[in-house]
């Protein structure tokens, strides 16, 4: 039976015990080959791969415990999120596994809302191409009172969303990149307009979603990207442009940072991608050859 990938996101990215308690929650039948946890945006990324018809159990097992860890009153993060295990893609691995992860995202988003008792969206592949943002903005208390005014109601569970737990958004989509860039120089509107510049949504590359942020602690700005769209935005033509608008605004580029695993055909030299090194640890598909888990 054929793998699939999950990268849940969970709203946990300080307290190392909890980040593992939901780790090894995953991994009771699923295999974890990547974590990357940010004490800043306060979120941990697990690559998760499961056979086909485990990754709906695997998946459950996991939101499971970070609604039982996690209270998002008390969460603190510069990241948008809706849920304590915020957002739960199903990534087909190979060519026409598509309809297979739309049924496992269903399979799971009931078990979620009968179970659990936490509402769950769907997103993507699962509900015509609707992103988390849509559900994102204004936050939790913003998405109670759309459900309550009846703009949109959960796909799953009740309509009221857990005081500690939130939702969930599930849904199945293609693999995509999640890339930050930190600015040298310049401030948050610096970034704000980078990210305007390289998001499809406001004209920029096709395939490409961007935020511009200021990581409160350190008081580093950085431009928050996913690429959704590997084929049509090439992560190296990505980071280039992202080097030219600031140059256009005099603004020095710093370190790059990759979250989770870069597929093979992204792949290139670290020095474009502003990295430090891109070794097999990296690439999702020497990964999967060896079947480990590294933790960043």
């Amino acid at each position: 039976m054929a793998l699939i990938e999950s990268v849940p996101n969970v709203s946990e990215g300080c307290d190392p015990a909890v980040i593992e308690a939901v780790a090894d929650a995953f991994a009771g039948r699923g295999r974890v080959l990547d974590i990357h946890s940010d004490p800043e945006h306060h979120r941990s990324v697990y690559t998760i791969v499961a056979e086909e018809g485990e990754l709906a159990a695997v998946l459950f097992a996991g939101i499971a415990r970070a609604a039982e860890l996690i209270d998002l009153r008390e969460h603190v993060g510069i990241h948008p999120r809706i849920g304590a295990a915020d957002v739960v893609p199903i990534v087909p691995l190979v060519a026409g596994q598509m309809p297979r992860a739309r049924e496992v995202a269903l399979e799971l988003g009931e078990r979620v809302g009968d179970e659990l008792g936490l509402p769950v969206f769907l997103y993507g592949e699962s509900a015509d191409g609707v992103r988390p943002a849509f559900f994102r903005k204004g936050g939790p208390a913003m998405l109670q009172r759309r459900i309550d005014h009846g703009e949109l109601q959960p796909s799953f569970g009740p309509m009221t969303l857990d005081p500690r737990a939130g939702g969930v958004l599930i849904g199945a989509r293609p693999l995509l990149i999640a890339f930050n860039i930190e600015l040298r120089t310049g401030g948050l509107e610096d970034a704000q307009a980078i990210a305007d510049a390289v998001r499809a949504s406001s004209g920029g590359m096709p395939g490409v979603q961007a935020l511009g942020l200021l990581l409160p602690s350190s008081g580093v700005v950085q431009v928050s990207i996913n690429v959704i769209d590997t084929e049509q935005a090439p992560l190296a033509d990505v980071v280039a442009r992202v080097r030219e608008v600031a140059a256009d605004r005099g603004v020095e580029v710093g370190r790059s940072e990759l979250v989770g695993l870069l597929p093979e055909g992204a792949v290139a030299d670290p020095a474009l991608l502003g990295l430090e090194a891109l070794t097999d640890v990296h690439v999702l598909e020497r990964r999967l050859a060896e079947g480990t888990r590294t933790e960043d």
